[in-house]
């Protein structure tokens, strides 16, 4: 096996976290600050322009050394080594995991099968910069020789997430060309899509690894159809370009091999941003702009494999996240972006983490007896405070949350920002401390609602003691945006590393589709 199989509960540390946990599950995060005027510079990790702040956990030093120890005992060193090297890693399916030479910034050869990758990705990548250049600039013509002005990423999942999450997030910088998303298989959405273009000036984007996933191939002959109805065949190499592996298919729905960006098997979906699958995120907001995007994620690659776990912010992340998964019952996590552009960003995480640590069976095909994966949820804010933060802040439910925050907005209208980072550290201070008995008396009195103060007490105590991370960067641009994916990718690995499981296949997706298939031939 490339990874060692270690059931993490069968280990000392967790055996030590488990008595650990007994005696610190009732501390209050009020008393852990006013026991420690120092505790959140403590536990507050700075890298470049990103400042991560997990003082308001239920935790202590010791907990941190614990959880390390965790990591240390499942040999989360060795596999942070193997997944970096190009080890196949992702043994079900005999492969390597490498998203991350996809962004790296080294020259050091990285071996698959004894090759080095490093060549095809800095030729392919040249190729989507020359590509992104001629269509941006107009040097690309339609086949009535007009510019193109819009372009449709066709895909689904890992073809489609990502790219659409990065595109809205980094709009304040995109181009001329208007960029369209369609994924879902319901006719009505390709529709919506193309009723508002011309195809004399649009190009669409093909994106399937395979060529074979139902909904694009579906959306694809469609759109298909629909160009066809006022241009001929010779037309499709003019608007039509594909991402993917399987270039027989592919060249035989029409589109050149000029035209197809391939792919590699060690590049899952779920991560396939930072490859071809990018490309529309190019288009969108420029090559250089989209280069920027695999610098950031690759400045986080290097913290992460070269910074001590008590100092490597996706590593004592994913320990935070099992620390309340595994130990506090938690099952669900909350992402708030402070950022409307960052909207997306929860709907993104949510297959990145749990598509791939939404599993039942250990690495040796063992069922476990642990939880693994958390449910992953969330909004931007301030929105988020008038939906469901009720729930968080006085309902019955452990509900660790992640905000993250910018100091500098990007049009610089200090007045919303100066109001949008009030409620963002109001929040955290408000679900962290609460606000006793004794202070809701007080402003009650002050009020002069005294008759009402018996009454009105209990619905008016916050208990506090609610879990946040406060992930504040300095500005949302390409690279940072880059760096903050990387983050989330690395703290998913460490956990599915810990939980001794295989984070890179998703065989859970297929019998739905299997049943589909049949269902259709049958109706």
């Amino acid at each position: 096996m490339a990874l060692k199989s270690i059931n993490p509960t069968q280990t000392n540390a967790w055996q030590s976290l488990k008595k650990h946990f007994a005696d610190i599950k009732d501390a209050h995060l009020k008393k852990l600050f006013n026991d420690n005027s120092h505790r959140k510079e403590e536990f507050t990790i700075n890298f470049n322009d990103f400042s991560i702040d997990f003082s308001k956990n239920t935790i202590t030093q010791e907990t941190v050394n614990q959880l390390i120890k965790l990591a240390d005992e499942v040999d989360l060193k060795g596999a942070i080594e193997k997944y970096f090297s190009g080890e196949k890693i992702n043994e079900t399916e005999e492969r390597a995991v490498l998203h991350s030479a996809l962004r790296t910034q080294k020259n050091n050869p990285i071996l698959v099968d004894g090759i080095d990758i490093l060549p095809q990705i800095k030729s392919t990548l040249s190729k989507i910069k020359d590509f992104t250049n001629n269509v941006v600039s107009g040097a690309w013509k339609g086949y009535t020789n007009k510019k193109i002005t819009d372009i449709v990423n066709v895909g689904i999942g890992g073809s489609d997430l990502g790219s659409d999450m990065v595109v809205d997030a980094l709009k304040h910088y995109k181009n001329h060309l208007n960029i369209h998303f369609v994924s879902n298989i319901d006719g009505d959405h390709v529709k919506e899509i193309i009723k508002k273009l011309n195809p004399e000036t649009t190009l669409f984007v093909i994106v399937s690894k395979t060529f074979t996933t139902q909904e694009t191939l579906t959306n694809a002959t469609t759109i298909r159809k629909w160009f066809l109805e006022t241009a001929d065949e010779k037309a499709i190499k003019k608007h039509f370009v594909a991402v993917s592996t399987n270039l027989k298919d592919v060249m035989a729905f029409g589109i050149e091999e000029e035209n197809i960006f391939t792919m590699w098997n060690w590049v899952g979906g779920r991560f396939s941003l930072w490859s071809t699958v990018g490309l529309s995120i190019s288009l969108a907001v420029g090559f250089d702009n989209f280069n920027q995007l695999l610098k950031g994620a690759s400045e986080m690659d290097e913290h992460f494999k070269k910074a001590s776990f008590d100092k490597n912010i996706p590593v004592i992340l994913a320990l935070i996240g099992i620390w309340y998964n595994n130990f506090f019952g938690s099952e669900t996590e909350v992402i708030l972006p402070y950022s409307h552009y960052l909207n997306k960003f929860p709907i993104y995480l949510q297959q990145a983490s749990m598509e791939s640590n939404g599993k039942s069976v250990d690495r040796k095909g063992n069922k476990v007896d642990y939880q693994t994966g958390s449910i992953i949820w969330g909004s931007a804010g301030t929105n988020a405070q008038h939906a469901f933060m009720q729930l968080i802040h006085q309902g019955t439910k452990l509900i660790p949350a992640d905000f993250i925050g910018f100091e500098e907005s990007l049009y610089g209208d200090k007045e919303h920002h100066q109001k949008l980072m009030a409620n963002f550290y109001g929040q955290t201070q408000a679900l962290a401390f609460g606000k006793t008995k004794e202070e809701v008396h007080l402003d009650l009195k002050f009020q002069g609602k005294i008759e009402s103060i018996e009454k009105l007490l209990p619905f008016k105590v916050f208990e506090g003691n609610k879990p946040t991370n406060t992930i504040l960067i300095k500005k949302l641009t390409p690279r940072n945006l880059g760096s903050l994916i990387a983050m989330y990718e690395q703290k998913i690995f460490v956990q599915g590393i810990i939980w001794n499981i295989y984070s890179f296949d998703q065989f859970g997706v297929e019998l739905g589709k299997e049943l589909a298939h049949k269902i259709y031939t049958e109706i």
